[in-house]
Order: C-alpha cells, then sequence, then structure tokens
C-alpha cells in the first residue's frame, strides 16, 4: 500500500467515525441546486509525507497530475489570478466576466516588497533565502492578506508555505484553512510535493518532508457514500516520480518536466459534485 493511500484511509476514517456534523447549522457552500452543503469535518488534521522516499500521489483512484501542476504554476510561476492563464476550468465558477478571481491566489505572490537585499515578491524572496541564507527560520509565503480579502472572490483555502531546511534536507509545512477531502486533498498534497522537489531542486538541495495541517478537513454529505467505497478499494504502489534535472531556475520548469513511472490506480470518480 502507498503512504499516500495509507495516510488517505486513515484520515477519513477518522472523519468518518469521529467528526461533527454541520447539519442544522447555517453553511455558506451550497450545492448546483441551491441546498446547502453539510459536511462532516475533523479540526486541525495533520498528515506527513517524507518526499525522500516516495511521490504521495493516491493509487485508489487517479489524481491528474499535468493538471495538477499547471494549476501550481498558475499560482506560483505565472502569478495570476485570470483563469484565461489556466489551462484547465476548475475556476471556472469563481471567475468574473474577465476571468479575474479577483485580489486572490497568484495576485498576492506578484506583489513585491522592499527588503534590504532589494525588492522581492514572495515567491523570489523565499527562492533567494533558500540559496543566501538556507537556515533562515523566516522562509514563508502567506497568501493571506486581510487588507484585500474583500476584493476577493474566494479566499485561499492553502494559504501558507513554510519551508525549513535541516541539513541539505528541504522541508516544508503546508497550512490550509478549508479542504474539500474528496475533491481536493491528493490534488493539493501533489502538487506542494512537487513544489517541495522543484524548491529543492533550483536551490542545490534535496526534497525531505512535506507536513500538511488542515484546520477544518472536512467530507460533504453527498461525498459520503463515495468516500466510504473509495476506501474500501485495492492499493497499489507508489509510482517514481521522474523530474528533469537540467532545469536549474524555477520559472523555466513546464508541465512536460515531470513524468510518473508506474503510476497504477483504480477507476476514476466521475462527476463528483462540487459544492459552491
Amino acid at each position: 500500500m502507498s503512504v499516500a493511500d495509507k495516510v488517505f484511509i486513515t484520515m477519513c476514517k477518522d472523519i468518518l467515525k469521529n467528526g461533527i456534523s454541520s447539519q442544522g447549522e447555517k453553511v455558506r457552500a451550497k450545492w448546483e441546486d441551491g441546498t446547502p452543503a453539510h459536511t462532516i469535518k475533523k479540526f486541525g488534521i495533520v498528515n506527513r509525507y517524507n518526499l525522500s522516499e516516495e511521490f504521495p500521489i493516491l493509487t485508489l483512484r487517479p489524481t491528474n497530475l499535468k493538471a495538477a501542476i499547471d494549476e501550481i504554476f498558475w499560482i506560483w510561476q505565472k502569478k495570476s489570478n485570470n483563469i484565461k492563464d489556466l489551462n484547465s476550468h476548475i475556476w471556472d465558477s469563481w471567475a468574473d466576466q474577465d476571468g479575474s478571481i479577483g485580489k486572490a491566489y497568484g495576485y498576492q505572490l506578484r506583489i513585491k516588497h522592499k527588503y534590504p537585499e532589494g525588492e522581492f515578491d514572495q515567491v523570489d524572496r523565499a527562492l533567494y533565502d533558500l540559496k543566501h541564507n538556507p537556515y533562515s527560520r523566516r522562509i514563508i509565503v502567506n497568501l493571506y492578506n486581510h487588507n484585500d480579502l474583500h476584493e476577493m472572490n474566494l479566499y485561499p483555502c492553502a494559504y501558507s508555505m513554510t519551508f525549513n531546511v535541516a541539513g541539505k534536507k528541504l522541508n516544508a509545512i503546508l497550512n490550509q484553512r478549508s479542504q474539500d477531502i474528496l475533491v481536493a486533498n491528493n490534488w493539493n498534497i501533489c502538487q506542494y510535493a512537487i513544489l517541495v522537489q522543484i524548491f529543492a531542486q533550483v536551490s542545490g538541495l534535496e526534497a525531505g518532508e512535506l507536513v500538511h495541517v488542515i484546520a477544518d478537513a472536512h467530507i460533504y454529505d453527498r461525498h459520503l457514500p463515495l468516500i466510504e467505497d473509495l476506501i474500501q478499494r485495492t492499493s497499489y504502489p507508489a509510482p517514481k516520480l521522474l523530474i528533469n534535472q537540467d532545469v536549474k531556475d524555477f520559472y523555466d520548469f513546464k508541465v512536460d518536466d515531470f513524468k510518473l513511472e508506474g503510476y497504477q490506480s483504480g477507476p476514476q470518480i466521475k462527476k463528483i459534485p462540487v459544492a459552491i
């Protein structure tokens, strides 16, 4: 059984057994038909993935890695807040007629700030420190800007990354205020595992541990039978992630620089309802 599958199954069983239902409470999210989208949730889930041992992609069902990488590059590399720069349609529900999602995600990452060493946006500051001051305990990228929340079409879910170097290993903590476990959990894990690995590569480091902290880890009511079926499936060994080792600059990476070797998975779950 892959580590990603084991962690996912354990987390889902915990939520199903010990989670708290929002039934009877006022909730913001709704289904497409207007029905309130209730959840069962656990507070403060912490999952750990050792990226030096295996790539944490689910095998219980497939994760579209190329689309996941395209989205993380849209935010961290292109620093865009416009869905016209994205190849998928996952953000369409939160975009205005011009394609903008407001002052969210990539918008926050392209804002430049002045430091004694020069002017950097948050991504470039992190990359600078990893190369020039890797033992700093201040390498943090934060998207949750209270000054701009009122102009964001969706508050950032995965809102901060804390990078920390130990020896030659680059470790990171991904903080997430809220997560739809069925739709987004492994998607986000794959994205930020990729981010840690390529930040390590361009900084002359090795990928270490990714720690994922979820404040509100929830399963939607209409997802319950899907989750219950999913965690009973057969698990396969983790595939090997191959990254183009010739790329030395973060901004030179392309989606095609990543390949999975030996990826087996169960069937995809089609037409998953998404609460908005």
